[in-house]
């Protein structure tokens, strides 16, 4: 090995970073907007870990103010943030869904509360909920009082499993698309295919295709083969979840297609694609819920169709809903479909 080679490839590799400006900006300003982008959205309250709803709560009305009846040790409990609902039939929703993990009757005496079996998180609170009560009162055993909840109870990981199949989808719809693209655009593949003649159309058209088979062949593949170990409860149609991720992998590589359609820098669109994926993985509910987050971070997270991919399909599989009900949601994705399309369509080039 000769020193002298090993210093030249250093240095052209070290001038060709250096020289890519997009890559070398992006490298600083990424972790910047994340870092600041997720102080803001965890600040305050949001931090907590876990989350207890309240009700009676009149709509706009703190619950802290309507706890008389809990210890202060546990509504002051900065792993705990509490979520006012107006009537139990909306907090017992929310908790059979994995939205809350323990539910609390406001005023109550002796405290009545309501937790999912099936919730490990939920469990954690009772227990809180238990010690912060018998160390406050004498331990009679008449401080509080659990209510069973009535119906089906669905499993924690129910409704996991659509977030982790839509976030399989969408790094493999954004990664599969947006920065192979680029890839080819740099190793001038697409510019040797644009002397023939296929057109820019039948080119995004190939890929999309492409893309959404092997999204969907993948995900039943992971179905199935998940299925036979877990036996998912799946309360709607088969078919209808399968619809509403056919069009959420439709949408999904579209949005890869608008990254594809600029760009020769793989470590730029490398950066591109992790601004996109990270908020959306994180605010598009795939992993844990965001109720009792602020009211302007459940609105922005509607602007990812992960969000609406991830609320049909919970509706369906964990709900029983039908196509009806989630239409919706499918049209916002056929909105948004087009809107991708279009953009991607005037924004491409063969060369740059």
């Amino acid at each position: 090995m000769r020193f002298k080679r090993l210093w030249a490839i250093f240095n052209a590799r070290n001038y060709e970073f250096f020289r890519d400006r997009e890559a070398f900006g992006w490298n600083f300003l990424f972790p910047f907007l994340i870092i600041f982008g997720f102080a803001i959205i965890f600040k305050g309250d949001y931090r907590a870990a876990y989350k207890v709803g309240v009700f009676p709560i009149p709509s706009g009305a703190p619950p802290l103010q309507q706890t008389g009846n809990l210890p202060d040790t546990f509504v002051s409990f900065k792993a705990i943030a509490l979520v006012g609902f107006e009537t139990r039939a909306q907090g017992l929703d929310k908790l059979k869904h994995h939205k809350i993990d323990l539910l609390i009757e406001a005023q109550s005496v002796p405290v009545r509360y309501w937790v999912s079996d099936a919730s490990p998180a939920g469990a954690i609170v009772e227990r809180l909920l238990k010690q912060a009560l018998t160390s406050s009162k004498a331990p009679d055993g008449d401080d509080f009082q659990k209510i069973d909840i009535q119906g089906v109870q669905i499993r924690y990981i129910d409704w996991l499993f659509p977030g982790i199949l839509g976030m399989n989808m969408m790094f493999s719809a954004l990664y599969g698309v947006g920065w192979v693209v680029v890839r080819y655009r740099k190793n001038g593949v697409l510019k040797r295919l644009k002397a023939t003649p296929l057109t820019a159309f039948e080119y995004l058209t190939a890929q999309l295709l492409s893309r959404i088979f092997l999204l969907m062949f993948t995900l039943v593949v992971v179905w199935v083969g998940c299925d036979l170990f877990l036996d998912f409860i799946v309360l709607g149609r088969l078919l209808d979840l399968f619809i509403v991720f056919l069009v959420g992998s439709i949408c999904m590589t579209a949005l890869g297609l608008v990254i594809a359609s600029r760009g020769t820098s793989e470590e730029f669109a490398n950066g591109l694609l992790n601004f996109i994926c990270w908020p959306m993985m994180f605010l598009s509910e795939v992993w844990f819920s965001i109720e009792g987050a602020p009211a302007w971070l459940k609105s922005s997270a509607k602007i990812f169709p992960l969000t609406h991919v991830l609320t049909a399909a919970r509706k369906v599989m964990n709900e029983g809903q039908g196509l009806v009900s989630v239409t919706p949601e499918l049209l916002i994705l056929a909105a948004m479909t087009l809107a991708f399309l279009l953009i991607g369509a005037v924004l491409f080039s063969w060369n740059e």
